[in-house]
Parts: structure tokens; C-alpha cells; sequence
């Protein structure tokens, strides 16, 4: 990405899903992959429709050069340490899961977490590198899949549409039910 990566091997893309949601975890991911794998169509899994995300993470977990790892951090630690903290967790989770230690990191946005690798943080690194954009597609699925369980379990809150985020359904589930043990007590309204 940057002039700071270049000489690295192992460079890892960082990325979460679930910083904004009013209930489900906050899931990051690592992905590291040789400069010379070229997997077409990767962009921000925001910009993806959910067909193309989910052939693109099918993709991505099935490739032989793809090492990847996951980090599930859930609402209640969200709620005792903070969102912010809780994805750094979340992120440092996902990096000690790949196969190999990566040598460099590119995360998505400003910071960094408090780990012992050298790196960067790219602002809209999702949407301008492959690595992040790769991560941001295993974070977004993997998310939607634990709401989509979440959904089995409390279905009045239709967790499968919104994925935990304050729609308007959402609110009103709220209001109707009153929170669920999955809900981000921390985060407005669901405080109140």
C-alpha cells in the first residue's frame, strides 16, 4: 500500500464489521496473500452486493495462498471495555490466527492495535487495498452469519435484515421487547 510496507513479505490486511450496531458481536479479520494472487472482482465489502461477498469469501477461504484469520469479540465485552478497545481485540484476535506471523500491517482506518508488528493504518483502505478489501469480506460474512444464527434464536428482532443495526424494524423490536442478550447495553437507545 504505502512506501512503508514495501520490503515486507508478509504483509496482513486488517478489517472489522460490526462497529455500529446496536446488538452482535464486533468481528475483525486478517487476510495475507503473495502480491502475485490476483483475486478479481475484491473491493469494500460495502460496495459488494451479498451474492458477489458471499462467492468472493468462498472464494477467499478456499484458496490455497490465502492464510486468513478471525477475531469474534461479543456485546458484552463491547460493553465493558468499549467499542473502540473491542475491535483492537477483535483485530489482534484475527492476526494470531493466521498460519503465519505477518511482518507488516495494513488496517482499515486510523488506528492501530497494540500489537508487536509494524504497520499502517489506511483511511478507506478497504476501498484502495486488496488485503483490507479481503478482510473486510471474510469480517462482513462472518458477521452476517452470526446474526443470521442470533436471528434463529430471537427472530422478533429480524436480526437476519438488519444485522443488528437501528433501523427503523429494528427500533420498533426494541420498543415491543425491550432489549435481548445480544444488545449493546452501552450504546444508545438501547441504554435507555
Amino acid at each position: 500500500m504505502g512506501k512503508k510496507s514495501e520490503g515486507f513479505r508478509l504483509i496482513a490486511g486488517v478489517d472489522e464489521a460490526g462497529r455500529g450496531p446496536l446488538a452482535g458481536p464486533v468481528v475483525a479479520a486478517a487476510c495475507m496473500f503473495p502480491k502475485e494472487v490476483l483475486i478479481e472482482d475484491i473491493d469494500d465489502s460495502k460496495k459488494l452486493s451479498a451474492k458477489k461477498r458471499l462467492e468472493l469469501y468462498e472464494k477467499l477461504i478456499h484458496h490455497p495462498q490465502v492464510d486468513y484469520g478471525i477475531g469474534i469479540v461479543d456485546a458484552l465485552v463491547v460493553d465493558e471495555i468499549n467499542i473502540l478497545q473491542a475491535t483492537f481485540q477483535a483485530m489482534i484476535i484475527a492476526i494470531k490466527a493466521l498460519k503465519s506471523k505477518p511482518e507488516y500491517l495494513l488496517v482499515d482506518g486510523p488506528y492501530l492495535p497494540k500489537i508487536d508488528i509494524p504497520g499502517e493504518g489506511v483511511i478507506r483502505g478497504d476501498a484502495l487495498c486488496a488485503l483490507i478489501s479481503a478482510a473486510s469480506i471474510l469480517a462482513k460474512e462472518t458477521r452476517d452469519r452470526i446474526m443470521f444464527e442470533y436471528h434463529l434464536k430471537w427472530p422478533e428482532y429480524g436480526f437476519d435484515q438488519h444485522k443488528g443495526y437501528g433501523t427503523k424494524k429494528h427500533l420498533e423490536a426494541l420498543g415491543l421487547y425491550g432489549p435481548c442478550p445480544i444488545h449493546r447495553r452501552s450504546f444508545e437507545p438501547v441504554r435507555s
